[in-house]
């Protein structure tokens, strides 16, 4: 069974801020990562899941530009993992 991997909001650093009455109430969160990704909701709760909706597509919108997307922390980590394997076996 072929396994395919999501990205969700647990890959990228998040920042979540309530939103004043004039921004319209609610709660806001930024990918400070993933440049303009952001997205609202009522509770905090509703604005990570939108914000996992917004890093899907601001990932979709960055491949259909032919643009790399930033990689998360954890690819991060694993690449600095397979480079000091590589080097070791030198």
């Amino acid at each position: 069974m072929e396994r395919k991997e999501n990205r969700t909001e647990l890959e990228y650093p998040a920042v979540i801020r309530p939103l004043s009455a004039e921004e319209g109430a609610g709660y806001l969160i930024e990918y400070p990562d993933l440049p303009g990704c952001r997205s609202d909701g009522e509770t905090i709760a509703e604005a990570i899941a939108n914000g996992a909706d917004a890093i899907a597509c601001w990932i979709a919108a960055m491949k259909a530009d032919g643009r790399d997307h930033a990689a998360s922390p954890e690819d991060e980590d694993r690449s600095r993992a397979r480079e000091s394997t590589a080097e070791g076996r030198r």
